[in-house]
């Protein structure tokens, strides 16, 4: 017989009415929240994208980021800055792109919204965000970020309007070293329309080269710009394999008999297809039985420098330039074949670095069947090794006692019966379809084993913390969802559509999907509407119709169990996210209009690169008196700062720019946000606390008056409760329908043992979970509907990043001067490096710097010090071997070699080194025989020097922290006391140089007289000589007077007066020369 099918007991018309209502109802849900909430707010949106010096004011220029060096030419500008706030002796570089920001709105015209924005006082602010390095024994683990404020521009291309057409904002795009990931997030000063905040991703793409015509060119293979349908449509989609969080460039295979990839720097914002530069061979042999050739690329997976790729049984991988995480160029240059002897069956991702380094798997099949070659990446640098290196997986298991089984996979899928999805607890009965496991992924925040396979076959959503399994698509809200947007004609929805990818970014779901509409075919990334959804599939199946009066009404349950939720009490946040935030600001430009110009975004690029340098350069051993990177930058300039502002407000500073010194500092007092922090750190014993207050939805407090209770209830919930506690204290507010939850975190100091600051951490988590509210509450936002009720928080125990050991050098040279009672400095002062008297005792001090909340304290746990290396000048210090660090520093030294000695007591366990704090003894310096400043050589005429390298470790010997505290630093000490052999040869050689310096001054002395006498009577016979001879000139022979004697007559009277004089002069000379030689005999 047929039965017909049942239906609700009235009218006809109410499944009708039904169905229309459930329609309606979605279209609300779905819609903007602007159409109910804020008519009258235009949907508008910031625009970001990059330039470079030459397109600055360019219209429609854009550039890729591949550039990583900086520049020089904003040196030339500052040369120009004369009675500013600058070192004229820097030299001040820049970074080589801008990043411009405009702004649009829907259905109105971008120049026109920018133009009255930039009237009404609007102005972008950027926070952007470096991502840490995967190295970090390389490069510092630091987390960054730096707030910019945008400048206002003209465009420079031709314009009819005296003052503007057009204009955008522009700033600075910094890099870091040791980054090439980067988040960029504008917000607006609070001025002007209201646009909603954007977040962009800024990352560099190091395989990008210029050609010699100034046109990019990949180094991975060359663009191909037709997205032909064949490559998409009815294509399989396929996962997107990368390092999180840490890749740049994202690559994507799988398109059929192409040696092509889809390549991204922007997480698919846009996008490039590349057809790879690969000699595609097909190596085929006896243990590898490759039944076909095909040139698809199967397998694709990014990391921070390298790309990887598996074509048919090979493996390839590519380097790009990354000169900011190498220093040096480490592109590979072309595609590099490696295993090329074996048979790769599946190249696998690890999805997070750990150690420094990034990680890949190949499977092999053939001869080394069982067996994984597991890839490492470090510093672009690629090497594999074949493990388990004993012997393959499949015999280990057959033969191993102490491999554990954590969980046996049943061998065929288990039987649903019908429903969406099932838990196995031994019980269910199975269908006779073989069950295949393809994967496997493992989160190690939550310590969560996740496996599919043949038996997954759709979309499903998890929410953590709970155990409601959800399917997002296929589904029937997906489908009405699909509709809905059809019907509104979106850009990003079409009848005919395939699926590429499904991933995340910012913790929010996409897909690439690849699109047909009007015979057009485009790749688009969207957003997938999970929340929509999920209040879908909980009003689409929990709904009453309610009989009132004549006609029957749609009422819908809310299964939330409350409808307020808020965070309060929530600490600042820089201490546990250790969030370092620099803040600079443009330049104010001394004209009329307030526009910038060229000459002022480059002051602007050069402050900024030198505020960043400043950071990086702040690492020294001896801490400053003032703990702050831009302390140095403005201690001479400070005391300028009314004159500098005066020369801006008279409009006569140099340049038109005038530098504000307060717009480039370091913050440290950032304020919560009334939401719990991205990620938490907790050192040794460290506490984090706060509030949630909700109210209950209806009557919540139930039971006797004397004893109410809520039903409203909080849970947290720990990954590893071995390490951390958290407790929970309930407050009722039942005159509010409420209740307040203080909750509080803390470590348990078991967990782990020290490590260097951001190193090894242990990764766990804490949820935060109402109970009940899984799936089921929602708050709508102006971006759209979001989860509350559950609120998941990474954290990271040991030593957190940003906290250094210094040596506090203006405490120890106050207070050794005071137990002392001197201080005596070198005789060539520097002042970066005092010296200290070698028979003075020396008392060192050390501070706790903490470079993300500036707090700098004393340091109050132990420590082990060591001189670990020296030399009597700078360049020749060097590094001491293990054996000589022991001899030099052991209390236990009996080889008389120690360097220094301590009064105190206390030694390690071993009594190998002493314990020392900042309430020790001091130290005395011995430097005895066989140590390396015994004996040292004075250089001139001063007592002898030496340079100590000295090493500070707190390791092993203070429990009060995780940290791993270590400090290498030179201390110069002076005054250092000659050896008894060299003393008295000093003293002989000296003595002898006295003595035979007193014996010559006396014998000169005695001999004096006689030299004179003996230097006057050579002078006597020289000058009679003299005499002799000027005689012997002027005489006339007999024979010649008597030929002339005429002439002789009447020159008789002239001749006879010569030789007069002559005779005169001869006869002085000789009574000089008498009376001379008669004073020196008396």
């Amino acid at each position: 017989a047929h039965c017909p099918n049942m239906s609700p007991a009235g009218p006809a018309w109410p499944r009708l009415r039904v169905l229309r209502a459930l329609w309606a109802l979605l279209v609300v849900l779905l819609a903007p929240w602007r159409l109910w909430a804020i008519k009258d707010t235009l949907e508008c949106t910031w625009q970001v994208v990059l330039n470079n010096f030459e397109t600055v004011g360019k219209n429609h220029a854009s550039d890729r980021f591949f550039n990583q060096e900086p520049l020089d030419t904003v040196d030339e500008v500052f040369s120009l800055l004369v009675d500013a706030p600058i070192d004229p002796d820097e030299r001040y570089l820049g970074f080589p792109y801008f990043l411009k920001i405009n702004y649009s709105c829907r259905g109105e015209s971008s120049e026109a919204l920018v133009r009255k924005g930039h009237l009404t006082g609007l102005k972008p602010v950027v926070l952007v965000t470096f991502q840490s390095p995967v190295n970090f024994h390389h490069w510092k683990i630091e987390q960054l970020q730096i707030q910019m404020e945008a400048a206002p521009f003209r465009s420079r291309e031709w314009c009819n309007a005296e003052e503007l057409c057009i204009m955008s904002w522009y700033m600075p795009m910094p890099i870091k070293n040791g980054s090439v990931v980067m988040r960029v997030d504008v917000s607006s000063n609070g001025l002007g329309p209201f646009i909603p905040n954007k977040r962009f991703q800024v990352n560099i793409n190091g395989f990008l080269e210029r050609q010699r015509d100034n046109s990019l060119q990949f180094t991975v293979g060359n663009e191909l710009f037709d997205l032909i349908p064949r490559y998409f449509v009815n294509v399989p989609s396929r996962p997107l394999w990368y390092t999180v969080d840490q890749a740049p460039v994202l690559i994507l295979g799988g398109i059929p008999e192409e040696k092509a990839i889809l390549l991204t720097d922007t997480n698919f914002e846009d996008f490039f297809l590349v057809e790879l530069s690969i000699d595609s061979c097909w190596v085929g042999s006896f243990y590898c039985p490759q039944a076909n050739f095909t040139a698809t690329i199967y397998d694709a997976i990014a990391t921070e420098s390298t790309l990887f790729i598996r074509q048919n049984q090979l493996i390839y991988y590519f380097t790009g330039t990354y000169t900011t995480l190498h220093e040096t160029n480490h592109g590979s240059g072309r595609w590099v074949r490696i295993l090329a002897n074996e048979c790769v069956k599946k190249l696998c991702p690890v999805h997070f670095h750990s150690n420094g380094s990034e990680y890949v798997m190949a499977l092999t099949t053939g001869k080394h069947e069982g067996y994984v070659h597991f890839g490492t990446i470090t510093d672009g640098r690629v090497s594999f090794e074949l493990l388990p290196r004993q012997q393959s997986v499949c015999n280990g298991i057959r033969v191993s006692d102490y491999l554990v089984i954590l969980y046996t996979i049943p061998e065929f899928i288990p039987d649903a019966r019908g429903l969406e999805f099932l838990m196995i607890l031994g019980t269910e009965s199975y269908t006779n379809v073989p069950m295949v496991p393809k994967g496997m992924s493992y989160n190690e925040y939550n310590n969560l084993l996740f496996i599919w396979g043949n038996f997954l076959l759709q979309i499903w959503y998890l929410l953590e913390g709970s155990y409601q399994v959800y399917k997002l698509f296929p589904s029937k809200g997906w489908e009405l969802y699909l509709s809905l947007q059809l019907m509104q004609q979106s850009s990003l929805y079409a009848p005919n559509e395939t699926m590429i990818t499904l991933f995340y970014d910012d913790s929010k779901l996409y897909q690439l999907v690849y699109l047909i509409d009007k015979q057009q075919g485009r790749l688009v990334k969207r957003l997938v509407p999970v929340e929509q959804l999920l209040m879908y599939q909980q009003l689409g199946n929990h709904y009453l119709l309610e009989q009132q009066g004549s006609h029957l009404t749609l009422s819908f349950a809310n299964f939330c169990p409350f409808t307020v939720m808020r965070l309060l009490d929530l600490p600042n946040p820089q201490i546990y996210t250790r969030q370092e935030r620099y803040r600079a600001q443009p330049p104010r430009i001394l004209e009329p209009s307030g526009f910038h110009n060229n000459n002022s975004l480059a002051v602007y690029q050069g402050l900024v690169y030198y505020l960043l340098w400043l950071h990086s350069m702040y690492d020294k051993p001896y801490a400053d008196p003032v703990h702050d990177p831009t302390w140095r930058w403005w201690k001479n300039k400070k005391q300028d700062q009314d004159y500098y502002f005066y020369l801006a407000s008279n409009w006569q500073s140099a340049g038109n720019v005038h530098i504000d010194m307060a717009s480039y500092e370091k913050i440290y007092d950032l304020k919560a946000e009334n939401e719990l922090p991205e990620r938490i750190f907790l050192d040794k014993g460290t506490i984090y606390s706060f509030s949630v207050f909700l109210t209950a939805r209806g009557h919540a407090f139930l039971g006797a008056s004397s004893q109410p209770g809520s039903q409203v209830g909080l849970a947290v919930v720990l990954a590893d409760p071995a390490c951390i506690e958290a407790v929970v204290k309930q407050k009722d507010l039942i005159n509010r329908n409420s209740v307040l939850f203080w909750v509080t975190l803390s470590d348990k100091r078991t967990c782990f043992d020290q490590g260097i600051s951001g190193h090894h951490l242990m990764k766990t988590s804490m949820l935060i979970k109402v109970v009940g509210s899984s799936g089921h509450c929602f708050q709508n936002t102006h971006q759209g509907p979001r989860m509350q009720g559950n609120l998941m928080v990474p954290l990271l125990i040991g030593c957190p990043p940003g906290k250094r050991l210094a040596f506090d050098i203006t405490y120890t040279l106050e207070y050794n001067r005071l137990q002392n009672k001197h201080y005596f400095d070198c005789v060539h002062v520097d002042p970066e490096m005092p010296c200290f008297l070698f028979r003075d005792i020396f008392y060192p001090f050390f501070l706790i710097q903490d470079l993300v909340t500036g707090d700098s304290g004393s340091f109050q746990g132990s420590y082990v010090l060591k001189v670990v290396g020296g030399g009597p000048t700078l360049d020749t210090i060097k590094d001491y071997s293990e054996e000589d660090i022991y001899r030099f520093n052991s209390p236990l030294d009996k080889t008389g070699s120690l360097i220094w000695t301590t009064r105190n007591s206390t030694t390690t366990e071993d009594s190998a080194f002493n314990i020392m704090s900042h309430h020790s003894l001091g130290i005395e310096w011995l430097c005895l025989e066989n140590s390396p400043c015994h004996d040292t050589i004075p250089h001139s005429i001063f007592a002898p020097e030496f340079f100590f390298k000295v090493l500070v470790s707190n390791r092993g010997v203070d429990k009060s922290t995780y940290c791993d505290y270590q400090l290498t630093f030179l201390l110069h000490i002076h005054g250092l006391p000659l050896s008894a052999k060299r003393a008295f040869l000093i003293l002989m050689v000296s003595t002898s140089v006295f003595v035979g310096l007193v014996s010559l001054y006396i014998i000169f002395c005695l001999l004096l007289p006689f030299m004179v006498k003996t230097c006057n009577f050579f002078r006597w016979k020289i000058n009679n000589i003299m005499a002799s001879e000027s005689s012997y000139i002027y005489s006339i022979p007999s024979n010649t007077r008597a030929f002339n004697k005429t002439s002789l007559t009447k020159s008789g009277s002239s001749s006879r007066g010569s030789s007069n004089i002559l005779s005169k002069r001869v006869a002085e000379s000789k009574a000089e020369a008498e009376e001379t030689t008669g004073k020196w005999q008396t």
